[in-house]
């Protein structure tokens, strides 16, 4: 394993310099899931939902907070993207929504907390919406699936049965 980079000779933590690097083309994608009851999945599968389009919220939600990543992790870089993808896949036998958020730049550092933000963001949307019927909800299985680009180049997580 690689040193870790956001901390200096002295043991103090600071942002990396990574004006030195080149500009290559980055993609990173993660996941995450919630769960929920059965009666509160009907009313999001089947757009009942009291505040409306869950889905459609949470999917503006994953986006935003893709952009947002720099605010919230304080030593990540902020980053121009020049893609967010987001998909949801519903998965009625076990009563919960994946998530998969793919982030693309052309930049000096990697898009991956970016990725992982956006996940993150869509799935907390999902609980806001759906709160009030069911505040045992359950956020799982947050993770990188892949990286590409950069100096590290490709990185890909092995895959697990319950994803």
């Amino acid at each position: 394993m690689s040193s870790l980079t956001h901390f200096d000779a002295a043991g103090q933590a600071h942002m990396v310099d990574v004006g030195e690097k080149a500009e290559t083309r980055r993609r990173a994608t993660a996941t995450g899931h919630i769960t929920m009851q059965p009666e509160t999945f009907a009313l999001l599968d089947q757009g009942q939902a009291k505040k409306g389009d869950v889905l459609g919220v949470a999917r503006l939600a994953a986006i935003q907070g893709t952009k947002h990543t720099a605010l919230l992790i304080p030593l990540c870089h902020p980053l121009a993207l020049t893609h967010v993808g987001v998909e949801f896949e519903n998965e009625a036998a076990l009563h919960r929504v994946h998530i998969r958020v793919t982030t693309e730049t052309v930049g000096r550092t990697g898009v991956e907390m970016e990725a992982l933000s956006g996940a993150m963001a869509g799935l907390l949307t999902v609980y806001d919406m759906l709160k009030a019927v069911d505040r045992g909800m359950q956020i799982d299985g947050v993770r990188l699936l892949e990286k590409l680009g950069g100096k590290s180049g490709h990185w890909q997580a092995e895959e697990r049965a319950a994803d």
